[in-house]
């Protein structure tokens, strides 16, 4: 996973989706960006939609993750809190 995080870390950090993947679409925020990131971005000519919540949320999708430590076998799962769902491996 990206910068050593685990499942449950990577799952739970904010989430950006350009909602018609286009180069000029909007990109949409989930809370918990720093606003000096969202300024930036802004200054940078992008259109934001910061701080989306509650069922706007969707546009987000869900994640539910297993990672398996290639060294040991070891399985390590995390479960998206923002929607129902739950990771299981064997």
């Amino acid at each position: 996973l990206a910068n050593g995080l685990d499942p449950q870390i990577a799952i739970d950090a904010p989430r950006f989706c350009i909602l018609d993947g286009s180069q000029d679409g909007t990109v949409f925020l989930e809370e918990g960006y720093h606003p000096t990131t969202i300024s930036k971005l802004q200054q940078m000519g992008h259109k934001m939609k910061p701080n989306v919540t509650g069922h706007e949320r969707e546009v987000f999708g869900r994640a539910q993750i297993i990672a398996r430590d290639r060294m040991t076998g070891v399985l390590c799962a995390g479960s998206d809190g923002r929607a129902d769902g739950c990771a299981l491996g064997y």
